[in-house]
């Protein structure tokens, strides 16, 4: 099994970010600000898996 290019920033900015929402309640602008972090990583994440969309099995005429 093969990890998509972009899936491993897309998943660990998941986790991020919920780290920053449930850290909110104690210090909201750190917490936003981890958030904030995380959402960038799943936004670039997204992005690589989008661009490197290509078939596995291309035929080429």
């Amino acid at each position: 099994m093969t990890v998509r290019e972009g899936m491993v920033p897309t998943i660990l900015g998941a986790a991020v970010t919920t780290a920053g929402l449930t850290i909110r309640a104690a210090n909201p602008v750190l917490g936003w600000g981890i958030a904030g972090f995380g959402l960038a990583h799943v936004l670039l994440g997204a992005i690589d898996l989008v661009e490197h969309n290509t078939p596995r099995f291309q035929e080429e005429f």
